[in-house]
C-alpha cells in the first residue's frame, strides 16, 4: 500500500475540521495527486456540502459499504471534472445524511475491521496517493481507528480552554497509538493573539509542532462551507495555509 492516510481530527465540533479536510484534499489534487476524502463522521456527516453536493442523492455511501451492500470503491464519487481539477484526481466517500441511515448505524453499529479494510481497499482500488479522513469529533471507535492507521494526524483546535484540554487528551491517545507524525492546526485565531506566543505556548505544553495558525478570516465566515475556498480563491490567505499543511505531508 503506497498511499498515505491523513487523519484530520478535532476534540470538539465547530473547529473547521471538515473545511480543512476538503480544502487540503483539493490542494493535493491540484498538485497532480490522486486523493480521496472520506467522511467517517457517521453521526453528523457534512463534508459533501462543501463540495456542492448538499442536495444531491448519492447512489452509495460509506453506510452502504459498512452494511455490506456495496464495495468501498462503489462509494467513491469522482469530483475531478465537476471541480475543474486538471492534473490530479479527487474522490469523495460520503456518509449518508438520511435520518434513517444515521439512526440505524448508531443503533446497530458496524465492524470496525470493515472500516479498516475499507481504508486499504480504497487506496489500492483507486491507486491513491492520499486518503484524507474527516473524523468524528471526540474520541470514539472511528477516531481511534483512523488515528491508529494514519501516517499523519492533524489535530484542529481553537484558542479555547475546552478545545485545548481536549487536544491534550487526543494527543495522549495518539502517542499511545504510535502515530508517526502528529501536528496541531490552530484555526479561527482571534487577532488579539500573537502567532509567536501561541506557537511557544502550544508546542511547550503539548510537545507537538504547530503546522499552521489560521486566523479568523472574514472570507470563511462569508463562504459558510458552501464551496471549496482553495479552488474558488487560489490566491487567498486561507489557500496559503492549506499549502503549508500540504507541504508537511508531501
Amino acid at each position: 500500500m503506497s498511499g498515505k492516510i491523513i487523519s484530520i481530527h478535532s476534540f470538539r465540533g465547530g473547529t473547521g475540521k471538515s473545511n480543512i479536510a476538503a480544502n487540503l484534499a483539493a490542494t493535493a489534487a491540484l498538485d497532480g495527486k490522486r486523493v480521496a476524502v472520506m467522511d467517517t463522521d457517521l453521526a453528523s456527516p457534512g463534508i459533501h456540502v462543501i463540495f456542492g453536493m448538499g442536495r444531491e442523492k448519492m447512489k452509495y455511501t460509506l453506510n452502504d459499504y459498512l452494511r455490506g451492500t456495496c464495495d468501498i470503491t462503489d462509494t467513491c464519487i469522482d469530483l475531478t471534472d465537476r471541480l475543474k481539477i486538471k492534473n490530479g484526481k479527487l474522490f469523495l466517500i460520503p456518509s449518508s445524511m438520511t435520518a434513517t441511515d444515521i439512526t440505524k448505524i448508531l443503533r446497530e453499529g458496524y465492524e470496525v475491521g470493515d472500516l479498516k479494510r475499507g481504508f486499504t481497499d480504497v487506496i489500492k482500488g483507486k491507486d491513491l496517493d492520499y486518503l484524507i479522513i474527516d473524523t468524528h469529533p471526540g474520541l470514539d471507535r472511528e477516531t481511534l481507528l483512523s488515528m491508529a492507521t494514519a501516517h499523519y494526524l492533524f489535530v484542529v483546535a481553537r484558542i479555547d480552554e475546552q478545545d485545548l484540554l481536549g487536544t491534550a487528551a487526543t494527543l495522549s491517545v495518539a502517542r499511545k497509538l504510535q502515530v508517526p507524525e502528529i501536528r496541531i492546526i490552530i484555526n479561527k485565531k482571534p487577532s488579539i493573539y500573537e502567532n509567536k506566543a501561541i506557537i511557544k505556548e502550544v508546542e511547550s505544553k503539548f510537545k507537538a509542532r504547530v503546522a499552521t495558525i489560521i486566523p479568523l478570516l472574514p472570507l470563511l465566515i462569508e463562504v459558510g462551507s458552501r464551496f471549496v475556498v482553495t479552488l474558488r480563491y487560489p490566491e487567498s490567505e486561507f489557500t496559503k495555509h492549506m499549502e503549508d499543511i500540504y507541504k508537511i505531508m508531501r
